[in-house]
């Protein structure tokens, strides 16, 4: 966190730099607002590039193993440039190298742990473990200690589902 506000701040003196040299040669023609302005417009590209830029830079921090199975997308009105290109601000991952294969009453179960990644002040990450019956496509949330499963959360997934494609992936 404290390296961001170093590299926010050097990017705004930056920029307020390049503008005072423009201002200088100019022959001080250029107006004066043009120094802090600039700074402000460094500060705000460096935040801008920094948050587009967060998906791709924990993407490069996951294994080979690790499957992005869902993103999530926000537009916000105090982030304009959002409403042109959304901003990435959430996405899941399941590791398929971490895939619990088993057969029950003729059914393919499988248990996993889904990673959600969440883009805030200070990155949070959450797991859960869930099992899914690939003959059903069905998938259930593990819950305590003993793994029981939560039968009130149970939910039928799609054909096309990316955690179902990953978790039961054949090969």
């Amino acid at each position: 966190m404290i390296w961001h506000l170093v590299a926010a701040a050097a990017a705004g003196l930056g920029a307020a730099g390049v503008a005072l040299l423009l201002r200088m040669l100019s022959g001080k023609r250029l107006p004066r607002w043009i120094i802090p302005a600039c700074a402000g417009l460094g500060l705000l590209a460096y935040q801008i590039n920094y948050e587009y830029d967060w998906y791709g830079n924990k993407q490069q921090q996951l294994s080979e193993s690790a499957q992005v199975v869902s993103t999530e997308q926000s537009r916000m009105p105090w982030r304009p440039w959002t409403y042109l290109y959304p901003l990435t601000t959430a996405f899941s991952v399941i590791d398929r190298d971490k895939l619990v294969s088993s057969r029950a009453d003729g059914e393919h179960l499988v248990e996993f742990i889904l990673y959600h990644f969440e883009m805030q002040y200070r990155d949070v990450l959450t797991h859960q473990a869930y099992l899914m019956n690939c003959s059903n496509q069905e998938r259930v949330p593990l819950v305590g200690d003993s793994r029981r499963p939560d039968i009130d959360r149970l939910r039928h997934l799609a054909d096309d589902d990316p955690q179902l494609e990953t978790v039961c992936a054949k090969g």
